[in-house]
């Protein structure tokens, strides 16, 4: 038996990229931040931050290019993935990528957009409001209540 399953929860760096086939399916690409601190040799405390490439297809690609911004916070469940590839020297290069399976959008509509402004700070779901959002390849549902009058759910597309 083997698993390959990972779960983060970072921010965009980056507002999604979406394409599609030539069969017409969306797929979005995206990165992701997420950072750990920790203490050095000498005591002091250090913060490294890795990024994470992120691809998402479907109906989802279409949804993450509807309401990611760079900036959101995000949770993400999806498998690891490598793709190789020639650069232009012609050498063979690795990359690693995170197929998703399910993301949820953490805060709330403020949140995201403050954060993408740079403003940073407490979002709308450390404040005790805000939309959380999850979209998987099962049927998603919305929780938590809306703070504002921003989506009504007739205007969330899944």
């Amino acid at each position: 038996m083997s698993v390959n399953k990972v779960i983060l929860v970072g921010r965009l760096g980056r507002d999604p990229e979406t394409r599609f086939t030539s069969g017409g399916q969306a797929v979005a690409n995206f990165s992701v931040a997420t950072d750990e601190t920790y203490k050095d040799r000498n005591g002091e405390r250090q913060k490294r931050t890795e990024w994470h490439k992120i691809v998402v297809w479907g109906k989802q690609a279409e949804i993450a290019q509807q309401y990611l911004k760079k900036g959101s916070l995000i949770f993400i469940e999806g498998r690891i993935q490598s793709r190789e590839w020639q650069d232009k020297e012609g050498q063979k290069r690795t990359s690693f990528e995170i197929v998703a399976t399910n993301f949820r959008m953490l805060g709330g509509r403020g949140d995201s957009m403050a954060a993408g402004a740079g403003a940073g700070g407490g979002g709308a779901a450390a404040r005790g409001g805000g939309d959380d959002f999850e979209h998987s390849a099962a049927p998603a549902e919305e929780f938590g209540q809306t703070s504002g009058p921003e989506i009504s759910d007739e205007d969330i597309p899944f």
